[in-house]
């Protein structure tokens, strides 16, 4: 097996683990599980915007490091608009805090309101990495 095919295998995977991510969210907001569910969306976000810097030959070996490229790859270079890119921010900062950080309880309000873009977001992506180079 070739290298392009291995790389072709490694970020439909990618893709695959943002969409069943995001599928578990809807789940776990009906359960009342709103620290999860934050940390669900940006998991499934992460999936994907890691499947579209390894589609430019790229790698990270840490969060920041993926939303670094991220930031310099796509959305300094007008691929992906900024709002999606603070979106993305966002999605960290609040994950991380959910993770982290004690007495945090997000609402189911503030979960709504992340999970609606989420599914929009890995379809930009998936476009992307569609694209012919």
């Amino acid at each position: 097996m070739n290298q392009d095919n291995n790389i072709s295998k490694l970020i439909r995977y990618r893709i695959n683990r943002a969409k069943e991510t995001i599928a578990e969210v809807e789940n776990l907001i009906e359960l009342g599980y709103f620290n999860t569910s934050i940390n669900r969306i940006y998991y499934a976000c992460y999936y994907a915007v890691n499947a579209l810097i390894i589609k430019k030959g790229l790698s990270a070996k840490s969060h920041d490091g993926v939303r670094q490229m991220f930031g310099l790859h796509y959305v300094k270079t007008g691929l992906i608009p900024k709002e999606l890119a603070k979106y993305y921010t966002d999605l960290f900062d609040r994950r991380h805090t959910s993770d982290y950080d004690d007495f945090v309880v997000y609402k189911k309000e503030t979960v709504l309101e992340l999970y609606k873009p989420a599914s929009e977001f890995i379809k930009t992506i998936e476009k992307l990495i569609e694209l012919k180079n």
